[in-house]
């Protein structure tokens, strides 16, 4: 026996070995063609990416040709290197980085040496091309806007880093990839499939033909097209509206959570991103600290809602029967809730649910707070009740939408207030700043938005999105998911009467349209600010969310204009112009659109930074791509009581 084992131990492994090795020759050539670098040229055939529409079948986004120099630096031989730097107007010390980064890539394989050469420049060097041994042109596409808006939610196209291609394979380096907006969370949609094509040389290193008769050469897939939920004629006109101004303007369709505009302010072209320039201008868009161009307010600001709040306040008082509509309290301009603490308030008399609403009364809703904390044994049991209840209203989380960026805001809990007064008790007196959206609550203005389309839904929403359709494809099933929140529907009709009534007897008069009911809430945030260590207050935000028709309502809007002062002043009428465009397609307040277009918070802006701080704090070089003339640098921390009730 042991005789034999090892004759059949080695006749055993011997077959093993014939088979591994006539499959790796025989069948499985695709590896042939990956060993035999040396004799194999892989050249890529790049698609153009797919097209972007608006939910009307507006085209927003297309392609143009862009020609790349690539390099492959071992075949780069007797190069006249002031020849070539002369013709593509680049230094010889550039050139010699471009090199160096190029074999440390890889000496064998193509990169790019010189992207996004124009027409003029691509004809120029393609005349002399077989003077310069090593280098080729490379056809991509880049993009190309049909409209000068949306740059936040469009994104832009730039080349693969290091870090990606380790992570990618598909990636190499010189390809493009879509970064921020839906360039980048549709970036595998959109880019489409590259082709290969395997090219065999001599030994003298020419190209003698496809590699085994084109047999693993592939095709280049274009990318799908895809149209986007927003209105491009809304978006635009929120984009006009917002000039001059910053903050962020959020509309949702409330029955499908569709995002029908999301401006942010300021913004810029998203065509200077397009081309040789694209790194210098994206840059300096970088590097303005004090506009933040590139910083989307829609998503990613955080700030304390203000009155709108009011409108959870109540909802979650109805739904603990802690009050009904009837419910009444007493307001003297304030409410006084502990010695010497007082909340002010525009308001005076006898306030029940629906004049609270419009007359928006801090001691109504300081009472209804209090109320639904105190129903509870311990205020920490209460708080998480009430927590719990907005959870279901998306606060305190991310939302789940389909951008790349976001923030999820800040939803205060039993844990919040243990940790803020640690060895010693707290109440809801401790927190009633809550109440009217001044206490540690932070909001997004989308979740803002998306606040008042679950109002406009009474008690549901769809996870607010981008995206409408994809070309032969479904759209994610979760932005077809219902979602119910804690609040029984019957609680959010006597809410939506007072909303309705604050255009029409309440913090918004005069900013109705005729023809179209419109429930709304107005706000302001006190709003401070540091500097040079120092807490400074600043001009007051203005804030507006509304919805309409009452009945049957097809848009819910989020506006916030910071430094606004109240929020009839700049966010309402911002709200009910876009509300009035989006539903009827023109504008009859004139009166309106000629205060907001016209109007400007610049000075307003600019009149905190005083010498000898304002060489810190203002950027006298500004680039001029942006929608905003002197911009100034401003940190917001906005922790503080709502005196004017609005």
């Amino acid at each position: 026996m042991r005789k034999v084992l090892l004759p059949t131990i080695i006749f055993i492994a011997t077959i093993l070995l014939v088979i591994r090795l006539f499959y790796l020759q025989v069948i499985d050539n695709t590896l042939l063609a990956k060993s035999d670098n040396n004799a194999i040229k892989i050249k890529y055939d790049y698609p153009e990416r797919g097209y972007i529409y608006d939910r009307n079948g507006k085209l927003l986004v297309a392609n143009q040709p862009s020609y790349d120099i690539m390099v492959i630096p071992r075949d780069v031989k007797n190069l006249d290197t002031t020849e070539f730097c002369s013709l593509l107007k680049i230094t010889k010390e550039d050139f010699l980085k471009k090199i160096a980064k190029a074999k440390v890539y890889s000496p064998r394989l193509p990169s790019v040496f010189l992207a996004q050469l124009n027409k003029k420049e691509y004809a120029a060097f393609q005349e002399v091309q077989r003077k310069f041994k090593g280098f080729y042109i490379q056809k991509r596409s880049l993009r190309d806007y049909q409209v000068s808006v949306g740059a936040n939610i469009f994104g832009f196209i730039t080349q693969v880093n290091d870090k990606i291609i380790k992570k990618n394979k598909y990636y190499n380096s010189g390809d493009l990839i879509g970064r921020q907006g839906v360039e980048e969370s549709y970036e595998d949609i959109l880019r489409g499939v590259k082709g290969v094509k395997y090219i065999q040389k001599d030994k003298y290193n020419r190209d003698i033909g496809s590699y085994k008769e084109g047999k693993f050469d592939t095709i280049a897939v274009q990318g799908k097209d895809i149209n986007l939920t927003i209105d491009v004629d809304l978006q635009k006109y929120g984009e006009e509206l917002m000039i001059n101004k910053r903050g962020g303007i959020v509309a949702i369709d409330p029955k499908t959570g569709e995002i029908l505009a999301l401006v942010t302010a300021p913004s810029y072209d998203p065509a200077i991103l397009v081309g040789r320039q694209r790194s210098k201008n994206y840059t300096k868009l970088y590097h303005d600290s004090i506009a933040k161009p590139l910083y989307d307010r829609g998503l990613l600001a955080e700030y304390t809602p203000g009155s709108p709040f009011k409108i959870l306040t109540g909802l979650v008082g109805l739904q603990e029967r802690v009050i009904d509509e009837n419910t009444s309290f007493v307001c003297h301009h304030g409410f006084s809730y502990a010695r010497g603490r007082f909340m002010k308030c525009h308001d005076s008399g006898v306030s029940v649910l629906h004049n609270g609403f419009y007359n928006s009364c801090n001691t109504y809703f300081a009472n209804v707070y209090m109320r639904t904390i105190n129903k509870y044994v311990k205020p920490s049991d209460g708080v998480d009740v009430w927590s719990n209840h907005l959870k279901s209203f998306g606060l305190g989380q991310f939302m789940g939408y389909d951008l790349p960026t976001g923030k999820k805001g800040n939803l205060p809990t039993s844990k919040t207030y243990k940790k803020m007064y640690p060895g010693w008790g707290w109440d809801s007196k401790t927190i009633v700043s809550n109440a009217i959206g001044q206490g540690e609550v932070l909001m997004t203005p989308i979740q803002l938005a998306n606040m008042i389309a679950i109002v406009a839904n009474r008690g549901y929403y769809y996870t607010p999105h981008i995206i409408k359709k994809i070309k032969g494809l479904q759209i994610d099933k979760k932005f077809r998911t219902k979602h119910v929140t804690t609040v029984d529907k019957k609680y959010f009709e006597p809410v939506i009467s007072g909303l309705f009534d604050v255009y029409n007897l309440g913090t918004a008069r005069g900013l109705n349209v005729e023809g179209i009911d419109i429930c709304g809430k107005t706000g302001t945030a006190e709003n401070y600010t540091k500097i040079n260590g120092k807490r400074v207050k600043l001009q007051d935000h203005s804030i507006f969310v509304a919805f309409a028709p009452k009945d049957n309502p097809k848009i819910a809007i989020a506006v916030f204009v910071e430094n606004g002062y109240w929020g009839k002043r700049w966010a309402g009428p911002i709200t009910s112009l876009m509300i009035e465009k989006y539903i009827k397609r023109k504008i009859t307040r004139k009166d309106l659109e000629k205060r907001m277009l016209e109007g400007s918070l610049q000075a307003e802006y600019n009149k905190y930074i005083a010498n000898p701080i304002r060489d810190t704090l203002i950027n006298t070089n500004t680039t001029t791509i942006v929608k905003e003339k002197l911009p100034i640098k401003k940190e917001t921390e906005i922790k503080s009581t709502d005196t004017t009730g609005n």
